[in-house]
């Protein structure tokens, strides 16, 4: 290894041994104070102040500063070496840059006015009215099941009377369970929701002893028992693969696909405004 190489090497590990705490200030044009530099790059006391937090330990202050600093070594050293190494491609990058920074600025803006502008409430009409347009994109990938379902201990005291109101159909039974969810082990009482099998199985893991097909039925009850419990469950309604889904499942995906719509018509509304402004002016011409 030849002199200046040797001091080449010394100057890069000096770099990389930089020390929160024991840094000498260089002084710079600018008169801030320097903590790092690699050839005519300097990283600045000031860039730091980001990194400390309220109630961050003086150790751990130190080792994240430090290893900050080493990191910008590196990031310096390596870009310094790819754009002495790839000269060649310098006005294609500056080309991917300067695009960059266009796009950057057009879809913060863009952003900021969908963000002030855009009506994020959906009615239930058009809920509906978007549904019924395309509800045949809405086919099941899986099953699913509108149940009701109760766990409780056999040495409890009123298995029968438990037991009468989880099979009765009337809201004033219902209401007279709900009121007994502190008795119970698990429980799953609304059956208006729809929920995918495999959910339900994984929730409810007596059901894996029964064969899907027969599981997978209308107005099906189910009393099974074990050692200490007592579960309960009554598949309502069920819906098959490839069958349309109902509204009340596909319900939040409408919803982002209403707004997400909107955006795109509000951000084309706003290019066109802003093309047609700038003809009205002569602010730009096409030759």
């Amino acid at each position: 290894m030849n002199k200046l190489k040797h001091i080449a090497l010394i100057i890069t590990i000096s770099l990389f041994g930089v020390s929160a705490c024991d840094y000498l200030p260089i002084t710079t044009k600018d008169q801030r104070e320097a903590v790092a530099r690699v050839k005519k790059a300097y990283l600045y006391k000031d860039d730091l102040r980001h990194l400390k937090t309220e109630g961050m330990a003086p150790q751990d202050s130190t080792l994240t500063v430090n290893n900050y600093i080493n990191l910008w070594v590196k990031h310096q050293l390596l870009l310094d070496k790819a754009k002495l190494n790839l000269e060649e491609r310098s006005a294609e990058f500056e080309a991917l840059v300067e695009k960059y920074e266009g796009d950057l600025y057009i879809n913060s803006y863009k952003e900021a006015v969908v963000q002030q502008n855009l009506n994020k409430d959906v009615s239930e009409e058009e809920l509906q009215k978007f549904y019924n347009e395309k509800r045949q994109n809405f086919r099941l990938n899986e099953e699913l099941m509108q149940l009701k379902y109760i766990k409780f201990e056999k040495s409890i005291y009123n298995p029968k009377e438990l037991i009468k109101l989880f099979k009765s159909k009337k809201e004033s039974d219902l209401d007279s369970l709900k009121s007994m969810e502190l008795s119970l082990n698990s429980h799953h009482l609304n059956d208006t929701l729809w929920v995918k099998y495999n959910d339900v199985v994984r929730q409810i893991p007596i059901l894996k002893e029964f064969d899907k097909k027969s599981l997978l039925k209308k107005d099906k009850f189910i009393q099974k028992e074990d050692s200490l419990n007592v579960y309960l469950v009554t598949i309502k309604e069920v819906l098959e693969r490839n069958e349309i889904a109902p509204l009340s499942y596909v319900k939040p995906t409408l919803v982002q696909m209403i707004i997400q719509q909107r955006k795109l018509l509000l951000i084309r509304e706003i290019e066109e405004t802003l093309v047609n402004d700038a003809r009205k002016k002569q602010e730009f011409e096409i030759y």
